[in-house]
C-alpha cells in the first residue's frame, strides 16, 4: 500500500453496553492497532449521544496515550466553536506535554450535537462564523505566538501540536489551503463532495511552517473478515446499529424494525451516507482501498471499522493492517 493507513475509533456505545464498556473495546482497538503498525487514532467530538461515548475527546485520548506505545492519538475532531481556544491548547498542550510527538488536533466547525445540546454547552449558535479566527488564535497558543497580548497557553505554548481541518464540503478544503493545514475529509460518512474538495484544496494550496505541500487524509468505512459472507453480516449488524442511532433516536429496534427501518425511504439516504465502503476478505478490502486511495487522491487513509460486535471491530482491525501492510509513522 502506497499510503499510511490509520483508524477512526467512534467509541460506540453499542446495545448492552455501557460506557465502560465502550472505553473497554477502544483501549483494547488502540492496542491491537499500536502493535499492527497503525500510523494514528483520531477519536471525534459529539455530545448527548446514547451511542457514542467520546464526547470528553481529550479525556479520553489521555487514557488510550497511556496504555500504547508509540500510535499517534488525536481529535478526529474537536468542534471548536464549542470551546474557547485557549482551553483547547491547554487540553492539548498537556496531552503533548505528557505523550511527547503523539499528539494530533483536527478541528471541525460542526455542533456535534442538536439545536438543545447547543443550548446546553452554552454555544452561540452564530460561533462556527468565526472558526477561521479560532484557528489561528489556536494555533498561536500554540506555537507560543498569541494574537491575545500577554495571554499564553500553560502548558501549550512551544508545543507545535500539529493542527488539521476537518471538513465534509468546500469551506474546509479552502480554509485548509489558505492555512497551509492538511485537509481531512469525512468521507466515511459524507461522500457527496470528496473530490470536488480535494481538488479545491490541492489547487488553492499555500505552504505554511506546520506543511510545505498538501496533505489529504480520507475517510472510508471497512469490515473485514475470514469470508465474505461474514464480512458481510458484520456489516449489515453496523448498519443495524446505524439506523436505531440516525432513524429511532438510539430508540433500541428489533433486528425486523431495523431492517424495515434501512428499506425505507429515509434509510436508503442514510445508507448513501455509507458510500465509501470496503466490505470483504482481505485481499477484497485491499483491493477497495487501493482503489478508494486513488479516487480520493489521498496521502493517508483513515479507516472507520464497522461491525456489529468487538470481536468484529478487532478482526477488521487485524486483517485490514494485515491487508494494507499498515506502516507506522
Amino acid at each position: 500500500m502506497s499510503v499510511p493507513v490509520s483508524l477512526l475509533d467512534l467509541a460506540p456505545i453499542n446495545e448492552g453496553m455501557t460506557a465502560r464498556d465502550s472505553f473497554e473495546a477502544s483501549a483494547a482497538v488502540a492496542r491491537s492497532a499500536d502493535e499492527l503498525g497503525y500510523r494514528r487514532i483520531w477519536y471525534a467530538e459529539h455530545h448527548n449521544m446514547a451511542t457514542i461515548a467520546s464526547s470528553a475527546t481529550s479525556v479520553l485520548i489521555a487514557h488510550i496515550a497511556t496504555l500504547t506505545r508509540r500510535i499517534r492519538l488525536g481529535a478526529g475532531g474537536v468542534m471548536l466553536p464549542n470551546h474557547a481556544p485557549l482551553t483547547i491548547a491547554e487540553q492539548f498542550g498537556t496531552l503533548a506535554t505528557l505523550h511527547p510527538d503523539r499528539i494530533d488536533l483536527g478541528l471541525g466547525r460542526a455542533p456535534g450535537s442538536d439545536q438543545n445540546t447547543m443550548r446546553a454547552l452554552r454555544r452561540d449558535p452564530a460561533s462556527a462564523d468565526t472558526f477561521p479566527q479560532d484557528v489561528l488564535e489556536l494555533q498561536g497558543y500554540l506555537t507560543g505566538n498569541s494574537r491575545i497580548p500577554g495571554v499564553d497557553a500553560i502548558p501549550g505554548k512551544g508545543t507545535n501540536v500539529p493542527l488539521y481541518i476537518l471538513g465534509s464540503s468546500l469551506f474546509g478544503a479552502r480554509l485548509a489551503a489558505a492555512l497551509g493545514l492538511p485537509y481531512s475529509f469525512a468521507s466515511h460518512f459524507a461522500p457527496a463532495a470528496l473530490q470536488e474538495a480535494v481538488a479545491l484544496y490541492r489547487r488553492e494550496f499555500s505552504p505554511s511552517d506546520q506543511l510545505a505541500e498538501p496533505y489529504v487524509i480520507a475517510g472510508v468505512n471497512a469490515t473485514a473478515a475470514d469470508t465474505t459472507e461474514q464480512a458481510k453480516e458484520q456489516a449489515h449488524l453496523a448498519r443495524r446499529r446505524m439506523a436505531a442511532q440516525l432513524l429511532a433516536r438510539g430508540r433500541t429496534l428489533t433486528p425486523e424494525e431495523a431492517d424495515a427501518a434501512l428499506d425505507s425511504p429515509a434509510g436508503r439516504q442514510v445508507m448513501q451516507m455509507a458510500t465509501y465502503s470496503a466490505v470483504g476478505t482481505p485481499g477484497e478490502v485491499r483491493e477497495y482501498l487501493d482503489w478508494f486511495a486513488g479516487h480520493a487522491e489521498a496521502d493517508e487513509l483513515i479507516v472507520a471499522p464497522q461491525a456489529g460486535t468487538l470481536e468484529g471491530r478487532l478482526r477488521t482491525v487485524e486483517l485490514v493492517a494485515q491487508a494494507m501492510e499498515a506502516t507506522a509513522g
